[in-house]
């Protein structure tokens, strides 16, 4: 685990990034009207769909919104099969 410290840090990097950004475009395309009340639940939906968790609590209902979640879905597999 030690040697391998940098390539851990880059993959949380490359994470953190891509749940903040998902998030907060979620947020600007959805809107509270379906659930999206702040860019921290934006976030926390981000991490549970790209973790494959996906409990349903906050679910997109415009097809943009739909796109870019089945976007977050396959980065995730993408993120978990391959290492």
């Amino acid at each position: 685990m030690w040697a391998s410290r940098e390539k851990i840090l880059v993959f949380l990097f490359f994470v953190t990034t891509i749940v903040i950004i998902f998030g907060t475009i979620m947020y600007l395309v959805e809107g509270p009207e379906h659930g999206f009340t702040s860019i921290p639940t934006g976030i926390y939906w981000a991490v549970v769909t790209l973790t494959t968790v996906g409990y349903g609590d906050i679910s997109p209902g415009t097809p943009i919104g739909q796109f870019l979640a089945s976007l977050i879905m396959v980065m995730g597999y993408a993120i978990i099969a391959v290492p």
